[in-house]
């Protein structure tokens, strides 16, 4: 099922997982909403500069920002977000967003989005 998904800390740069995962996302189908507070555009895919700017119902938010980048201010995003779920990626785990999640009823799971993808237990 194709989704529409946020990419929390989206990069340029080919060696990050959060690129790969951008790529991987465009090769099974998604719909892409990367999200960087200074990048305008990835190879020619509009990026945006915070999640409230976002029109889409996000169905998946994956998250690739270290925890200190989860302030108060980025938790009160997501959750105004509402996505039907967020993946943390290994290295993103926060526990302030975690506790955010479960009060707010929006489904949450510790999980590689790549791996998630490769073995077709991401949608």
């Amino acid at each position: 099922m194709k989704e529409n998904v946020a990419i929390l800390g989206a990069s340029q740069k080919a060696e990050r997982y959060s690129y790969k995962a951008l790529q991987m996302l465009l090769e099974y189908g998604h719909n892409v909403f990367p999200v960087h507070p200074v990048l305008q555009e990835i190879e020619g895919h509009k990026v945006y500069p915070s999640l409230s700017s976002i029109d889409e119902k996000i169905d998946t938010l994956t998250v690739y920002v270290s925890p200190k980048w989860l302030t108060p201010d980025m938790i009160s995003e997501i959750l105004a977000l509402n996505p039907g779920r967020v993946i943390m990626n290994p290295g993103t785990e926060s526990s302030s967003l975690k506790e955010a999640l479960d009060q707010a009823g929006i489904s949450w799971l510790e999980a590689c989005t790549l791996v998630l993808l490769r073995t077709k237990q991401f949608s």
